[in-house]
């Protein structure tokens, strides 16, 4: 038997303006991260589990910035997981693209002089996303979810599902963008990759 990374270490119950959740907690025991687990419902491996792998962002999912789209994402993954009556939402400690939150500050200071979220990270020395899916798998296999329904505007989120013998469909995750985020959500869909569906962009 393979050593486990990811350990679970506690639950409780978690209520929201839109459901009452099960929180779970786990600890990557090399990088001692603590990542959450927020479950809706029975988890039924034989059925798709809708799904959001949300990175941290404490800028817009607790201080409501406008510069991103991730606190609007994260409202909306629960809402739908809350509107279908079952779901998982995994919050993953990966602040800023894996750069940690001073780092993003400090991307934000070069973005506020015309660099785009691609290259800001690029001038501070990192690459464009840091971030790592592998560890969820574990998270994933402890709550018994086999078939996924993915929330997500990231083919990255769903290749790496996939490889890990996921069975894998996306669902849009639509997110209307402001003045503050146009240009964040345009370099997202032109340097990234991610599927936006946004007409006006």
């Amino acid at each position: 038997m393979s050593e486990k990374n990811i350990l679970f270490r506690a639950k409780c119950q978690l209520p929201t303006p839109w459901a009452v959740f099960d929180l779970y907690g786990f600890e990557d025991v090399q990088t001692k991260k603590e990542h959450l687990a927020l479950v809706l419902g029975e988890i039924n491996p034989q059925k798709s589990t809708l799904l959001r792998l949300h990175s941290e962002c404490m800028t817009g999912d607790a201080l409501f910035s406008l510069r991103c789209d991730c606190g609007a994402q994260l409202e909306k993954a629960i809402r739908m997981i809350s509107e279908q009556g079952s779901g998982v939402l995994l919050y993953l400690r990966q602040e800023g693209r894996g750069i940690g939150l001073v780092n993003k500050i400090k991307a934000y200071q070069l973005q506020d002089q015309g660099f785009d979220t691609v290259e800001a990270n690029r001038e501070l020395g990192f690459s464009d996303d840091l971030r790592n899916y592998e560890f969820c798998k574990e998270m994933l296999d402890y709550l018994g979810i086999r078939k996924i329904n993915l929330m997500s505007n990231n083919p990255k989120k769903m290749d790496a599902l996939s490889k890990m013998g996921f069975d894998v469909q996306r669902a849009k995750l639509v997110i209307e963008e402001n003045k503050f985020n146009e240009s964040y959500l345009r370099t997202k869909q032109e340097k990234l990759g991610h599927l936006l569906d946004c007409p006006q962009l």
